[in-house]
This record gives structure tokens, sequence and C-alpha cells, in this order.
């Protein structure tokens, strides 16, 4: 399965360790997006910046 996520809040004021997470998940501006594998190391990332981020599962075709 695949997961779309897309950055909704600056990092701007946030703790380093985020922002190094946020450029890992391949974002860095609002509105970018980014389409990943879904598996641990990725769920992991999102959750620890979940307040920053939309995430969508999308079906596979």
């Amino acid at each position: 399965m695949k997961i779309k996520v897309t950055q909704i809040r600056s990092t701007i004021n946030r703790i380093e360790d985020h922002k190094k997470v946020i450029k890992a998940l391949g974002l860095g501006k609002i509105g970018r997006s980014r389409i990943h594998n879904d598996n641990p190391s990725i769920r992991g990332m999102i959750d620890k910046v979940s307040y920053l981020l939309k995430v969508e599962e999308l079906k596979e075709e």
C-alpha cells in the first residue's frame, strides 16, 4: 500500500528533530506532497510530526 503525505503547516519555530523528519520525508514547504510505501519506519516518522501533515492512503491499482 502507498500513502500520500502532504505538509500543511510550517516548520518555523519547531523542534529541530521535527524539521529533520520533514526533510527525510521529502517535504519542506507547505503544500508539498510525496508518495511513500507504507512501512513501519515511514509510519513512525509520520507519527512524530503528524501535527504538520495530512496523510492519505492510496489504493493499489
